[in-house]
């Protein structure tokens, strides 16, 4: 059984992650910063299925704190599977934005990205197996109105998860982006209209947090060893 981590697990993509690496016999640390009666709840949830899962909190942009827990989540086994989910909006119009939204975005996505994966790869690299995915989006490759530092912080991922895939590869370790487009969430919601999204999606629907969900089941997989440095979309032919 090898030992998962899903950063943001508790949210509607981040919990199918959690839902389907479970499935796969892993053991999953479900994280949260906010809501950690929701990780909890989902843990007791995969738990009553059969599968094994527990709730871990703390703030990815604290790197101390980051540190201990990762720590103390790795005392008895190492990591082997990072799914590095959690990110945040907070949209304004360029022009008009805040330095302070700027900073909470890009604190969360990318320096949430460094201090979470960073303590996690030497590990991973004794063991010389370990999949590392990060949940990006499709505004860091086309853009978005509103979006500038979210369209940053993840096209920042983009760069830094290929770099750290030539880094790892002779260890056994692969690390891809998937890029989800315009899926089923509470977030998706307030945002897209089923006639926008019908306009903007060749399929005329949003993706399922369960089909985003199952191409990150495959990249943590042993059969996509192969498969590193790779941005992969997910949008029903936006792009």
């Amino acid at each position: 059984m090898k030992h998962a981590l899903v950063t943001g697990g508790s949210g509607g993509i981040g919990a199918a992650i959690c839902r389907r690496l479970a499935r796969d016999g892993h053991h999953v640390f479900i994280h949260a910063n906010r809501q950690a009666d929701k990780a909890e709840a989902l843990a007791r949830e995969i738990r009553a299925a059969g599968g094994s899962a527990q709730a871990v909190t703390f703030d990815v942009t604290d790197a101390a704190a980051t540190a201990a827990a990762l720590e103390a989540i790795t005392a008895d086994a190492p990591l082997q599977i990072l799914v590095n989910n959690a990110g945040i909006h907070d949209d304004a119009v360029f022009p008009g934005m805040r330095p302070d939204q700027w900073q909470r975005v890009i604190d969360v996505s990318l320096n949430g990205f460094f201090n979470v994966t960073q303590p996690l790869t030497m590990p991973m690299i004794r063991t010389r197996w370990g999949r590392i995915i990060t949940v990006s989006s499709v505004a860091a490759i086309t853009g978005n109105r509103g979006q500038t530092n979210y369209a940053a912080a993840k096209g920042a991922l983009h760069s830094a998860s290929k770099s750290l895939a030539q880094e790892l590869a002779s260890r056994g370790i692969t690390v891809n982006v998937v890029a989800p487009g315009i899926i089923d969430t509470a977030m998706s919601e307030q945002a897209f209209d089923a006639d926008a999204i019908a306009r903007i999606v060749p399929m005329k629907r949003a993706g399922k947090p369960e089909e985003v969900a199952d191409l990150i089941g495959f990249l943590a997989s042993a059969e996509a060893a192969y498969i590193t440095g790779q941005v992969i979309s997910i949008n029903g032919g936006m792009i």
